[in-house]
């Protein structure tokens, strides 16, 4: 007898995208042990905890030293207190009402958008936008749900949505029908976000097509434009049709930390080959409370404290912190004659590479000559080639230096 492997996982990129940036880099850095490196690439934070934070985690790592205030296995789908105060912080002041058994605390939306794809049948035909954040795609191709990759860098059995410039990045309805449909805004990587009417669009789709729409809204905390829909379940009809991804990662700093939630309302109904309906929110229960320990206590009382007076100013300090980056970004490359994107609801900026470079040539361009990393739009899919993607989430210090250099090269 031999072991089987699953050989899905061979139809994959032999590298993420993000192994591969450091790869290159790590290089270079041997080679030019004295430049100094500015990272913009991967989208992790540099601000610490809000103090509101780490007050109230230090408080809950001491009672797990105290016989009296120890806590063991928690709920899997997370402790009543901070799911209420998710409800009641996040959704309640939209108008949107949610009852405790619909929210899904987790480790990272990461995990969830990824291990989401279990609940559905191998044979559903799953829609991404392109460009696209890489787990949508390869956690299908990991399932068995796509088949190989053909020329062109896409995979056989995927339906891929382009958003270019040519379309204003505004997604267009799949031209065939789909079954699952992938949608992050504020968009990773291109930064754009869409309107509450061109998201309606969607959920109208959705509801006439019986698909479902998993709504990636890791960003929201970066919206600035009133018309932009913070989640989902402010387009009407939207409950029977999306399950919602959140993450404190990238407006509270806990992407050491790891903690985020998934709203699955009861309403939303997958079918079995009978046409029989069955309630998602009870499978996707199913699944964690087989699969997932829940987090930690001490994570859990450290994220309701984001909701504290105290932690919504000093996360809005650092979201503000954040934007500023972006909008230093925006003008220092606009500046040099480049088209530019995002920034304005999101903290990712999605640069059109000048002349005829490709995203990789770019890439090397800013390494090597102004010690700066971004990354590749390739990386995240075909749609992706001729653009970059900087983050705005380094230092101010280091945004600014990273400007100052770009702009003395010659683009």
């Amino acid at each position: 007898m031999t072991v089987k492997i699953n050989e899905n996982y061979l139809l994959l990129e032999s590298n993420y995208i993000f192994i591969e940036i450091n790869q290159r880099v790590e290089k270079y850095q041997k080679e030019n042990p004295d430049a100094e490196i500015i990272r913009m690439g991967i989208g992790d934070v540099t601000r610490p905890l809000p103090k509101a934070v780490t007050n109230k985690f230090t408080e809950a790592v001491n009672e797990m030293g105290k016989a009296d205030t120890f806590h063991g296995y928690g709920p899997e789908q997370g402790y009543d207190f901070l799911i209420e105060t998710i409800i009641k912080g996040d959704y309640e002041p939209r108008g949107i009402k949610l009852s405790n058994e619909e929210v899904f605390v987790s480790d990272g939306a990461k995990c969830d958008t990824g291990n989401i794809q279990e609940i559905f049948d191998l044979e559903n035909i799953v829609a991404v936008t392109d460009p696209v954040y890489p787990v949508y795609v390869d956690s299908n191709v990991m399932a068995g749900r796509t088949g190989p990759m053909e020329e062109g860098g896409r995979y056989q059995n995927l339906v891929y949505i382009p958003c270019t410039e040519d379309n204003d990045f505004i997604p267009e309805l799949p031209k065939t029908p789909v079954d699952l449909i992938y949608l992050c805004y504020p968009n990773n990587p291109t930064g754009t976000a869409l309107t509450k009417e061109q998201l309606s669009v969607w959920v109208n789709y959705a509801k006439k097509n019986n698909s479902i729409i998993l709504f990636d809204a890791a960003y929201e905390a970066y919206i600035r434009e009133d018309n932009i829909p913070h989640s989902i379940y402010e387009i009407e009809g939207a409950r029977e049709v999306a399950i919602e991804f959140r993450s404190f990662s990238k407006n509270a700093g806990f992407t050491g930390t790891r903690c985020a939630y998934t709203v699955v309302p009861k309403e939303v109904m997958g079918y079995d080959n009978e046409g029989h309906p069955h309630s998602l929110n009870s499978l996707w229960n199913r699944r964690q409370t087989t699969k997932f320990n829940g987090v930690s206590y001490p994570v859990q009382v450290a994220a309701s404290a984001v909701y504290s007076p105290e932690g919504q100013k000093e996360i809005n300090e650092s979201v503000d912190y954040y934007m500023k980056n972006a909008s230093i970004i925006r003008e220092s490359l606009r500046a040099l004659g480049l088209s530019i994107y995002g920034g304005i609801n999101s903290p990712y900026i999605w640069i059109k590479t000048p002349g005829d470079m490709d995203s990789w040539q770019f890439f090397d361009l800013l390494l090597n000559e102004a010690h700066v990393v971004g990354t590749p739009g390739i990386g995240f899919g075909p749609s992706g080639e001729g653009y970059l993607r900087l983050t705005a989430f380094n230092t101010l210090k280091n945004t600014k230096e990273a400007m100052d250099r770009i702009s003395n090269l010659s683009i």
